[in-house]
């Protein structure tokens, strides 16, 4: 193989190398299978039910989730979404609309988190965010950094993320440029701690200005992340002292077993330990605040989703209401959620959700 090819290769989404990972079905078998020669492992439902917590239920849904596309500027090792350039789905603005109007008559989703891949690579993504705020509603969007600087039309974006008053929550697995390299390709360190100054001299992470700016660490290996809170003091010290860079909180994400991270824990020999490694940290009060209790996630095609994480599972909700077209509150807060072996990931040690420890 050559180099080029080994760099082309590493630009592509495990699904468009046609790699059986890239299916959904296939994770879920690996996930779901006991193994010939493996031991087999107490079911996350089992111990929901030791719990007291099975099966799973909303505790009301307030923060909707809307991943607008998988196309991504970046082909990160750990991602969950199998996202890259060479993904092409992407929400329709006839989808966003559904969106919209069910934002329009439910008042009480009063938080919009809006995802991708890299969701400002949707064609229709500042005329959503613009369309939202006319609603009055708190607005997140999960940027990976480099898409600020990888094209020219993108430059713009912490003013505009200013002039709309966006929660920013960013992708930084380290504050060193070896293991953010590492984990997420060469130049990304660099990259990052540029769009973080732009970021800053709008006012982000600067103490008054009521401008949020958040980073997101997830391991680049095959363990759990450390202490959230003493991460987090660490960050800040050594970005600020070596690049001036300030932020509000730090949140720390664990792996969950699929995709891309799946993909990497078989290939290296790591993935019975582990799921033994989160099944022996499991945390009942971790469990007890699980972000699908609260969220509601919508994939680029309008098909609804307990979390981000079941939705790159193809795990749709268990309501025959399925779709954004046919969104009814009252029955998502009724519905059970649906659970599996990957779940053990929200639940180990301090937990893990999209805004972080849970416990």
């Amino acid at each position: 193989m050559t180099d080029n090819l080994i760099i082309k290769e590493r630009n592509i989404s495990l699904k468009g190398q046609h790699q059986k990972l890239g299916d959904a079905t296939e994770q879920l078998r690996i996930l779901q299978e006991k193994e010939p020669g493996k031991s087999e492992h107490i079911s996350f439902e089992k111990k929901l039910e030791s719990s007291g917590l099975y099966p799973l239920k909303p505790t009301g849904i307030e923060i909707f989730q809307v991943n607008i596309g998988k196309m991504c500027n970046q082909t990160c090792k750990h991602c969950h979404v199998d996202a890259g350039p060479d993904r092409q789905e992407i929400m329709t603005k006839e989808t966003m609309q559904l969106c919209l109007d069910v934002l329009t008559n439910n008042p009480e989703l009063s938080t919009i988190d809006i995802t991708g891949g890299a969701p400002e690579m949707n064609p229709y993504f500042k005329w959503f965010v613009e369309e939202i705020k006319k609603l009055d509603r708190h607005i997140i969007v999960r940027c990976n950094l480099t898409i600020i600087l990888s094209n020219k039309k993108y430059n713009d974006l912490p003013q505009f993320y200013k002039k709309n008053q966006i929660e920013v929550v960013c992708s930084l697995p380290f504050y060193t440029q070896n293991r953010t390299d590492r984990q997420r390709g060469n130049g990304v360190f660099e990259t990052s701690i540029k769009a973080l100054k732009m970021l800053n001299d709008e006012g982000y992470g600067k103490e008054g200005s009521g401008l949020i700016l958040n980073l997101v660490y997830n391991p680049a290996g095959a363990f759990l992340p450390p202490s959230q809170s003493a991460l987090e003091l660490e960050y800040k010290e050594a970005l600020f002292k070596e690049y001036g860079i300030s932020f509000n909180n730090l949140f720390t994400i664990t792996n969950l077993p699929i995709s891309r991270f799946l993909d990497y824990l078989i290939k290296s020999g790591n993935y019975e330990m582990y799921m033994e490694k989160l099944i022996a940290a499991y945390n009942p009060f971790a469990a007890a605040n699980v972000m699908c209790r609260n969220t509601i996630s919508v994939g680029w095609n309008g098909n609804l989703y307990d979390c981000d994480f079941n939705q790159m599972l193809e795990l749709k909700i268990n309501n025959e209401r399925n779709h954004i077209s046919n969104f009814k509150l009252d029955e998502l807060n009724r519905r059970n959620i649906i659970t599996g072996q990957h779940c053990f990931g929200c639940t180990a040690g301090a937990g893990s959700s999209c805004g972080g420890a849970v416990a």
